[in-house]
């Protein structure tokens, strides 16, 4: 098993902040910049033989334990160098870094009297020199050496080549209709080859799909093979065993193939090929590399020959489907039916023939398994050999983490996972391990994470990208690469939150411990607080007196992030003034908390990510106002109504989430690094404080409130000053703007433009916004994707307008007259989504229109102004549409002429190839569904309120 590398996430802020203090003033002293010089360089020599050891597979001992002092000494030497900027810096001024360090410099002489920092250095230095002299003792290379050849290690996957079909479970389906498909023959000559790419989670059963329709079609095929690729391939080992496989099955060639180099072999396989109909397993591609490298030995010979390709990246199986032809297949997890079916069939044939006793903690096994067939089929055979006894299968469930590693019937699974962790870059492993710090089927919401891994010191920006852009990059990584499972996927593709297979889970809690970089406390977990190394991250899923009498004597003073759950009892947590290097602390969901359980919280200096979401607090701590590093407050979901003067200070701030009833602070247009606001309502503004926030240059989202019950000559002046800071915003960097104005609007002048090349979003969401489609909405809008807008009128040319929208991938349109209009042909080239609240509207689409359009929701449809057009709607040329829910606007309109509509329309989805599903409100028949419409109007009212975001 290859090294765990979370010691990587220690060394690369402590570098850079190294890096940083030799640029400022207090590193040009006599004396200090040498100090600095020597411990970079020393720590940067230890990284470099840290990235190398971590390549070893199998490292011994010693090396293991040389990683762990060196983990250790950069964590503790990044915590030293944050008090000696803090201490430094100590002041009540906030004035930001650079002034900090102004200042640093006229008092260095201090600082051997400020809490005995200059001592703690010193004890560095003969720390990294004992390092050093360890590692010249253990005899350690400078360079990690190859991977001491050994025993073979058995393939994990080979029982899926010649696994038992009777002993499978619910492929058949999936096994069908891939066989079925492998054989259709394009409408065009010649036959080319097609590709099917089988890509899913590790263990989901790829290998064992792939060969199970080969074995159904294989009679169809002059010759077929199989080649596993893995993660370091030998393209020409690969290309040798396919000659081989084929030459077994009637092919020509009998030369020795010892001395071929790549080329020949490749040359070779494609004349053996070249007049067979072949059928090719490739399974495991690691790399569009290797991919290319392997394809191009496979001639298109257009005999219909095929290929099936397995990988668990998804850039990878989409870069194997380059042709229309080819199909990208995304293996889905067992049912609930089908996992129960497989795990009673390997222990008692059936489930009704599973002891009573057992049923309750073999759901509770199965639920852990997730629908993993490599976990059931493993976890079972560990069951079949121990007694049937529930106590004895209650010890099992909870211990299946600790098993991976020490039984010898877990050892393929966990292989199999491991794989993809080891394939893993060294800063998505860092990443990726953070997540050990939640429990199992914990929702993880993509913003909060990313921010957390900024905090933490795990992002730098990279060229022409932001830290927040390259950490949203490293989570859809994550996400592509199938290590964690994508949830509530947005109609931009975003991906809004994600959860970790309790498989994947088990997993990383154990690479996690091993490299100390995660502790649990509660929640059932293996790690103990009885370890040696300081505590760097901390999750405290359950607390009660023992447990809160055990963290009363561990040292916290080196917690980095403190993660309390939501079931923890909030009286029993140690003080926070404990947790001095923290610099994520989390309350979200801790409904009790209160202003008395936050004392010492103004002791946080490195405090980057304080979240209070959800939690009952009504009034935001004091001591806030004293963290001058903080990047991200959150506090949405509580009962705050107001900001503390003071926070004005925390010029770091950049994410300040919530929602207020009452006045912003004063001087908050001094926060220029703010991108995110909390709502608040216009008119309970003052008008210098809004007209101050046209000074917030760096903000990227604004929602706001106008008020409700406005009239428009109430509040002139606030809203004058608001819309004037917003014509100045819309000079910088504003990607969303959401307006509500519930009873009232705002005089939105059409020379207003929210800057065309910025703005991603926008909604007006109060009745009658806009008397029509406003005249800066232009094609120059080129980044604008979701559009909200309430409009008194909407006309054809308004419409057309809105389709001329480059970027737009969800509309959603409140008219509040009547509107019969057409979407016309190369109109919203790239739309998505469609959605109308409104009546007496008939808008139909012609061929050419809408041509990405996946949803249609909440569309009326006037059947009185439809019935001289023969109810047409035209969704039949929507290739792409999903659903569709029409309301039928039965208004002048007969019982008979409605039903025709709705069948007409159930006509054109029935022609539509993608065959969409069409649900109706309003159609006058007996069996309508009421649940269905309920839910759908439900939606509909969720979509249309533009308060939930």
């Amino acid at each position: 098993m290859a090294v765990v590398s979370a010691a990587h996430g220690a060394f690369g802020p402590l570098l850079g902040k190294l890096t940083a203090l030799l640029a400022d003033e207090c590193g040009r002293l006599k004396g200090v910049r040498r100090e600095i010089r020597s411990l970079r360089s020393e720590l940067a020599s230890m990284h470099a033989a840290l990235k190398e050891y971590t390549k070893l597979d199998d490292p011994s001992d010693q090396v293991k334990a040389w990683i762990s002092l060196v983990r250790e000494l950069a964590y503790d030497t990044e915590d030293v160098f944050d008090k000696f900027i803090h201490h430094l810096g100590d002041s009540p001024d906030h004035g930001g870094f650079k002034e900090l360090f102004r200042k640093a410099a006229r008092r260095l002489k201090t600082l051997g009297a400020r809490h005995g920092i200059a001592g703690e250095i010193h004890d560095l230095k003969d720390r990294i020199r004992q390092v050093k002299e360890l590692k010249d003792c253990y005899k350690l290379p400078n360079n990690a050496p190859s991977s001491t050849a050994g025993p073979a290690a058995v393939d994990p996957r080979l029982h899926a080549l010649f696994a038992d079909e009777a002993h499978l479970v619910g492929i058949d389906g999936p096994r069908d209709h891939l066989a079925k498909w492998m054989l259709e023959e394009a409408n065009t000559s010649p036959k080319h080859c097609k590709v099917l790419s089988i890509v899913g989670f590790g263990g989901l059963g790829k290998t064992t799909l792939a060969n199970e329709v080969c074995r159904e079609i294989q009679g169809e095929f002059d010759c077929k093979a199989f080649v596993s690729v893995s993660q370091k391939p030998d393209i020409k080992k690969i290309i040798k065993d396919v000659i081989s496989q084929v030459s077994c099955q009637g092919g020509s060639t009998k030369d020795d193939t010892t001395d071929w180099d790549e080329m020949k072999s490749i040359s070779e396989l494609r004349v053996l090929l070249q007049n067979k109909r072949y059928l090719i397993i490739i399974d495991d591609v690691w790399s569009t590399q290797a991919w290319h490298a392997i394809k191009c030995a496979f001639p298109e010979n257009d005999c219909s020959s095929r290929i099936i390709a397995t990988t668990r990246i998804i850039d990878v199986a989409k870069s194997c489907c380059l042709s229309a032809d080819d199909r990208v297949y995304e293996l889905e997890a067992l049912s609930d039916l089908h996992s129960r079916r497989l795990f009673f069939k390997r222990l008692f044939r059936s489930e009704e023939d599973c002891p009573e006793m057992l049923k309750e903690v073999s759901n509770k096994i199965l639920k852990k398994c997730g629908g993993l067939p490599l976990a059931i089929i493993s976890i079972s055979g560990l069951l079949a050999n121990r007694p049937a006894i529930k106590e004895e299968w209650e010890k099992v469930k909870r211990s299946i983490g600790t098993a991976l590693e020490k039984t010898n019937s877990l050892e393929g699974m966990s292989s199999i996972l491991s794989l993809s962790y080891n394939d893993l870059a060294p800063h998505l492993k860092t990443c990726l391990l953070y997540l050990s710090l939640f429990p199992e089927d914990h929702l993880i919401y993509r913003d909060r994470l990313v921010r957390r891994w900024i905090a933490e010191g795990f992002i730098s920006e990279e060229r022409g990208q932001s830290k927040q852009e390259v950490a949203e990059n490293y989570f859809y990584e994550l996400i592509n690469k199938s290590m964690v499972q994508p949830v509530d996927i947005e109609y931009d593709g975003k991906v809004r939150a994600c959860r970790v297979h309790d498989m994947m889970l088990e997993i990383i809690i154990s690479k996690s411990a091993e490299d100390n970089f995660t502790t649990v406390v509660g929640g059932g977990q293996t790690s103990l607080l009885n370890h040696q190394d300081s505590i760097r991250r901390l999750s405290i899923q359950h607390i009660d007196k023992k447990l809160a009498s055990e963290l009363a004597n561990v040292d916290l003073s080196h917690v980095r992030t403190l993660i309390v759950m939501p079931s923890c009892c909030i009286t029993h947590l140690p003080s926070l003034d404990r947790f001095e290097a923290l610099r994520v602390l989390d309350f979200e969901g801790c409904e009790d908390l209160k202003d008395c359980d936050m004392k010492g919280m103004d002791k946080l200096f490195q405090l980057k990510y304080l979240s209070f979401t959800g939690t009952g607090i009504s009034k935001l701590p004091a001591g806030i106002v004293m963290l001058g590093n903080l990047e991200t407050l959150d506090f949405t979901n509580t009962d705050v109504e107001e900001l503390p003067a003071g926070i004005t200070r925390l010029t770091e701030l950049q994410h300040l989430n919530g929602y207020l009833n009452k006045h912003l602070p004063n001087g908050i247009g001094g926060m220029r690094n703010l991108q995110l606001m909390p709502k608040f309502i216009i008119t309970s503004q003052e008008t210098d404080v809004l007209e101050d926030l046209g000074n917030l240059t760096s903000l990227e989202e604004l929602n706001v409130h106008l008020g409700r019950n406005v009239s428009c000559e109430d509040k002139r002046c606030e809203k004058e000053a608001f819309l004037s800071s917003l014509c100045k915003l819309g000079n910088c960097k504003l990607r969303s703007l959401l307006i509500n104005a519930y009873g009232g609007s705002l005089d939105f002048s059409d020379s207003w433009s929210p800057l065309p090349s910025s703005l991603q979003r926008f909604w007006a969401a109060n009745r009658d916004s806009f008397t029509n489609v406003p005249k800066w909405i232009t094609p120059e809008l080129i980044n604008l994707a979701d559009l909200l807008i309430s409009l008194t009128e909407l006309t054809e040319d308004g419409l057309l307008t809105l389709g001329q929208l480059p970027s737009l991938l969800r509309l959603r349109l409140w008219p509040s007259k009547k509107f019969v209009g057409t979407v016309q042909a190369t109109s919203f080239p790239n739309l998505k989504v469609l959605s109308f609240r409104a009546e007496q509207v008939y808008v139909s689409f012609v061929k050419g229109s809408a041509p990405k359009l996946e949803e249609i929701s909440r569309m009326p449809f006037s059947v009185s102004a439809a019935k001289a057009n023969k109810f047409y709607l035209g969704i039949h040329h929507l290739s792409c549409l999903k659903r569709a829910h029409i309301l039928l606007d039965d208004e002048d309109a007969t019982p008979s002429e409605c039903k025709a509509a709705a069948a007409a329309i159930r006509k054109e989805a029935d022609i539509n190839a993608n065959h969409p599903a069409v649900t109706f409100l309003g159609e006058p028949k007996e069996e309508d569904n009421e649940e269905t419409v309920a839910g759908e109007e439900e939606k509909s009212n969720e979509d249309g309120d533009a308060d939930e975001d």
